[in-house]
């Protein structure tokens, strides 16, 4: 038997969930999906939440960040939405540089032609 049991840990994920809301997970695959992607996570490379994972196996690693709540599962549709959030501000921030750049160029614009309109004006004042 896994300690802890899958309930326990479906309670630590769902903890905030308030009542009448969708739980973040409602199914022992859930939960066996989340861990497993983290374990392959740890495998590639990636550190432990946790400070005794010394000697302990990716799977155990795992589970003990979802129990300590070190690990957060973020449900398809909150994923696809941080992912919207991303693309949107990334290309804010793109209008945003585009839209400077231009300021740059029209006033380095205005800039020469005022300047050519000073040679002008000291030459005609020079004819005067």
């Amino acid at each position: 038997m896994i300690h802890p049991s899958y309930v326990d840990l479906m309670n630590v994920v769902n903890k905030g969930v308030e009542e009448g809301e969708t739980p973040v997970i409602n199914s022992r695959y859930s939960i066996v999906m989340a861990t497993a992607k983290r374990a392959r996570q740890i495998v590639d490379g990636d550190e432990p939440m946790v400070d005794d994972a010394e000697g302990k196996k990716p799977l155990s690693i795992a589970i003990e960040e979802l129990k300590k709540e070190k690990l957060q599962i973020i449900s398809t549709d909150e994923l696809e939405l941080e992912k919207a959030e991303d693309a949107a501000l990334a290309k804010a921030r793109a209008l945003e540089e585009n839209f400077a750049d231009d300021m740059l160029e029209e006033s380095a614009d205005e800039d020469k032609d005022y300047e050519m309109g000073d040679s002008d004006s000291e030459e005609t004042d020079d004819n005067e």
